[in-house]
């Protein structure tokens, strides 16, 4: 119960201090990981990015106090984290559909987005292939593109940048390079953390011995124990689906947890909207 306490106490400590100023890495510390992993821990089990969810919860409250005081939108609107009224009524008018100043004449219905509360819920079921192994250090080249963790822009940036790949060629090009142990073409995220906060950088690359090919970079992944997890079916839904699961059900029930280091996303030939295609997620892991 231990990881699922640790994200109810984070949780516990954005609703406890939503009229405050919340980083993401004061957040992260209540969970006992790096900002970086809780980010993307939250945003894999939620679908939203924490300040997403941040916001989502500043404007429930805020509809809630202007449809049952007398306050004035202005205080609202500072109370609440917005340095304008303006900028207070375009995310409210967002969320909500209406300006805050229609509250109190408003007989629709506003929009509420709850405080998180972890359940557990009886799992594990359906079973997960997986297998843990070693592997020395090994290098990548490709591409990559440095995104903010912030409002879920790598969650936008992530896809837009598959989608370029495989228009511009650079997909079919890194297929055609793979020369090494893991076959495909991967997507790895890395952690920026200790250079600049709420950064990762995003690769879509290929496992290859040599010299770097003109217009691609070089990636050195770190020597490491990996959780290698088999996902079956189209994309991106099998994915999200399994790791899901990896948080939910697998961190739980066994002695490791996440290490420090890259994650990878192995797609291998084939059509990845099919629902017989086979993906994997490389997970570096530490005992408890």
């Amino acid at each position: 119960m231990g990881w699922v306490d640790s994200l109810q106490r984070a949780i516990d400590y954005m609703e406890e201090h939503l009229l405050k100023p919340l980083l993401i890495e004061d957040i992260a510390k209540q969970a006992n990981v790096s900002g970086f992993h809780f980010q993307r821990m939250f945003s894999i089990l939620t679908d939203v990015s924490v300040g997403e969810y941040i916001r989502h919860r500043r404007l429930t409250l805020a509809a809630q106090e202007l449809s049952n005081t007398n306050s004035k939108v202005i205080d609202v609107a500072l109370k609440y984290g917005y340095e304008t009224p303006e900028a207070f009524t375009k995310a409210f008018r967002r969320q909500h559909g209406i300006a805050p100043s229609q509250v109190r004449s408003f007989g629709g219905m506003l929009k509420s987005y709850n405080c998180l509360v972890i359940q557990v819920n009886l799992k594990g079921a359906e079973p997960m292939n997986y297998k843990v192994m070693e592997r020395d250090s090994f290098q990548v080249v490709g591409i990559k593109r440095e995104l903010s963790l912030v409002n879920g822009e790598n969650q936008r940036g992530i896809p837009k940048m598959w989608e370029d790949v495989h228009e511009d060629g650079t997909n079919d090009f890194l297929f055609g390079l793979n020369n090494g142990e893991i076959k495909g073409v991967l997507g790895v995220c890395v952690d920026k953390r200790h250079m600049q906060a709420d950064m990762m950088d995003y690769w879509i690359a290929t496992d290859y011995q040599g010299e770097v090919p003109e217009g691609l970079l070089k990636l050195e992944i770190p020597a490491a124990k990996w959780g290698v997890f088999e996902v079956h079916g189209a994309m991106p839904d099998a994915m999200q689906k399994v790791w899901k699961q990896i948080f939910t059900e697998w961190f739980p029930s066994n002695q490791y947890e996440q290490a420090e280091g890259p994650e990878l996303e192995v797609y291998p030939a084939g059509d990845p909207w099919k629902p017989d295609y086979y993906s994997e997620i490389w997970i570096p892991l530490k005992q408890k």
